[in-house]
């Protein structure tokens, strides 16, 4: 159906009406609600029968007769009537695995996709009046009155109504399904439905980056947001205020949970899905990208009995997937672990799991007060936002347990900086920071695909003069294959540095030193910055060193 006309430019192409007179039908169709083809013959601008000859004669289909129509509904237990009526189509007859269908507009894609889905027919359209279809709705299904039994005086309820039935038709549900199932399959992070003027936009997040999957048809804007909330059990009459809910569905014989944001935009409501699938989960740091040089003083930190140990970045950095890669860690039998999340992603098995309600008063300040009442050994807060949870989380350290938490930094040293522009007294640090690891995420080159190549000192110099006084004798780039989809990348992996207090670093935070000069003291002491990891792994054909310098260039 590609290249195919739409209602609209059919009838200004043929010359069916005035542009003028089409404009002002196009104004009463946006004040009522109503079909343009509806708005068309109720005013008289085009007759039914002009109406349905121009489009039949643009799609060579032929014109439904009274002969066509059939005496009993057809696929009656596949489609609802409530979605015959709103697409003004009826079922005629099923012969060969395909269904014949009698439509006022088959230009629009929307519902012969849809009954496609519900029936898993092929479906064969033919044009109908629209005068003929709603005499075949009545006589088939009963008059809209009575089918829906609607009362006249409670819009708003009928509204709702009819926005479940929605979002419980066989197409609309089918069609939110593939979509998860497409996105788990292609390893997407996020799913994004966006609405705009004339379609709603499908794009799936694969390795960082967004890629629009799909254009789907307006009329499926209100179904396919309305199936959505009700899997998530979020109000589907609220179109005004952003919601937040969370779904599990099973896709592949595997249950997976989507945590799910709407937000209302001028051309209606946006959704978010992240896929939070525990089967894809790698809780393995040398999966994830550490290297040893890293890995080992980061796990001997945290395997300390007491302490503090922060994981910082941007939002997306993987934060949230090394701390429970920590936690697997020191996961054990003879160890009480207690989280404090917002939310909480994954669950892990042994891991006493707790979800912050600012609206109750539980936040993270107050939930790690309350833990040290639970005997506790290792404790992780989602992010340290304030001083209150800074000052709980230091005198929780001090008392024997081992902290575990996140900031928003651009590095490890900056994170120190942080703590003291919170507030907290320098000493405290010294006496209870273990460690910091600041990290990135990088698209990982897919190891089918990728190709070395020797870099020249221009394209070098191009890319980033830091490079030129570095010895680089071979770098690699993305191809692309069926096994990456074509992009040349295949998962993500960590740029990280990683700052250990020392004798020299103690110093420099007693004195209030500025982060520059903690991170000199650091690579003074051993310390590996994300960049230098970064070119490393470029070097090893693991990245790009375009992906290097895009996360890491603000550092």
């Amino acid at each position: 159906m590609d290249g195919r006309k739409n209602l609209d430019q059919l009838v200004l192409e043929r010359g069916l009406v005035a542009p003028e007179t089409f404009s002002r039908a196009r104004l009463v169709q946006e004040e009522t609600g109503e079909r343009l083809d509806a708005v068309l013959t109720r005013l008289g601008l085009v007759a039914e029968q002009t109406l349905a000859h121009t489009i039949a004669d643009e799609l060579g289909l032929p014109i439904a007769t009274s002969e066509d129509f059939p005496q009993e509904p057809v696929a009656l237990d596949q489609v609802s009537t409530r979605f015959l009526r709103d697409v003004k189509a009826v079922p005629l007859a099923q012969h060969d695995g395909a269904l014949k269908v009698a439509l006022i507009d088959p230009l629009d894609p929307y519902p012969l996709q849809a009954l496609g889905f519900a029936t898993e027919q092929k479906i064969a359209p033919i044009v109908a009046r629209m005068s003929d279809i709603e005499a075949a709705l009545d006589r088939l299904y009963g008059s809209e009155h009575q089918a829906d039994g609607e009362d006249p005086n409670a819009a708003d309820e009928a509204d709702v109504e009819r926005l479940k039935d929605l979002a419980s038709d066989a197409p609309v549900v089918r069609l939110v399904n593939g979509l998860i199932t497409r996105a788990s399959e292609s390893r997407a992070s996020d799913i994004h439905i966006e609405p705009t003027d004339d379609a709603v936009k499908v794009r799936f997040r694969v390795d960082g980056a967004l890629k629009e999957i799909e254009t789907l048809p307006a009329h499926l804007k209100s179904a396919l947001v309305s199936r959505i909330k009700v899997m998530s059990g979020l109000d589907i009459a609220e179109r005004r205020l952003p919601q937040d809910g969370r779904l599990r569905i099973a896709v592949r014989g595997h249950e997976i949970d989507l945590r799910v944001a709407t937000s209302p935009t001028i051309h209606g409501e946006t959704v978010v899905l992240r896929i939070l699938d525990r089967s894809k989960l790698s809780l393995d740091f040398k999966a994830l990208g550490f290297d040893d040089s890293a890995l080992e003083p980061y796990l001997h930190a945290i395997r300390q009995p007491h302490g503090i140990v922060l994981v910082t970045g941007p939002t997306g950095s993987g934060k949230t997937t090394t701390l429970y890669a920590s936690l697997s860690v020191l996961n054990s039998p003879d160890r009480k672990i207690l989280t404090i999340e917002d939310p909480i992603e994954y669950r892990l098995a042994g891991i006493n799991q707790t979800q912050v309600k600012p609206q109750i008063g539980l936040t993270f300040a107050a939930a790690l007060r309350s833990f040290l009442r639970q005997d506790p050994d290792v404790m992780m807060v989602g992010e340290i936002r304030d001083l209150e949870t800074a000052e709980v989380a230091v005198q929780s350290a001090l008392t024997g347990h081992t902290i575990l938490s996140t900031l928003h930094t651009n590095d490890a040293s900056s994170t120190v900086t942080r703590l003291l522009d919170m507030g907290v007294e320098p000493f405290l640090i010294t006496s209870t920071l273990n460690a910091v690891l600041a990290q990135r995420l990088v698209r990982r080159l897919c190891p089918h695909c990728r190709e070395e190549y020797v870099p020249s000192e221009a394209a070098l110099h191009a890319l980033s003069p830091e490079l030129t006084s570095r010895s680089i004798a071979r770098l690699y780039r993305p191809v692309g294959c069926d096994a990456c989809d074509r992009t040349g990348f295949r998962g993500r992996l960590v740029v990280t540095e990683l700052l250990e207090m020392n004798d020299d670093i103690t110093r420099l935070v007693l004195a209030r030193a500025e982060a520059r000069e903690i991170q000199r003291a650091g690579i003074q002491r051993g310390m590996r910055t994300m960049f230098v990891d970064g070119l490393a792994k470029a070097q090893a054909g693991l990245t790009t060193i375009e992906e290097v310098l895009r996360a890491t260039r603000e550092v």
